[in-house]
């Protein structure tokens, strides 16, 4: 996939995951397409590295949701510390 693909990919995996975890989020559209980019990485890590699925297989999209979700209360509770 190009650079352009994981940004959109990204952007759509963020927005899902923003979805799926009310509140109010301390970024905005740039950190929810790097949280999504990441979360994408970090989810199909995870589940190829377990053997869950093989690459290319449907269920990346929701580890890579279950990975951004995962980065998205990280980065909640990190930007909470701060505040």
């Amino acid at each position: 996939m190009g650079v352009l693909g994981w940004i959109f990919f990204g952007l759509v995996v963020g927005v899902v995951a923003k979805f799926l975890t009310p509140g109010r989020d301390p970024g905005g559209f740039f950190v929810t397409i790097l949280i999504g980019i990441i979360g994408a990485m970090l989810g199909g890590f995870i589940g190829r590295g377990l053997g869950w699925y093989g690459e290319g297989d449907p269920v990346g999209f929701v580890m890579a949701v279950v990975g951004s979700i995962i980065l998205l209360v990280l980065f909640r509770l990190a930007s909470r510390r701060h505040a």
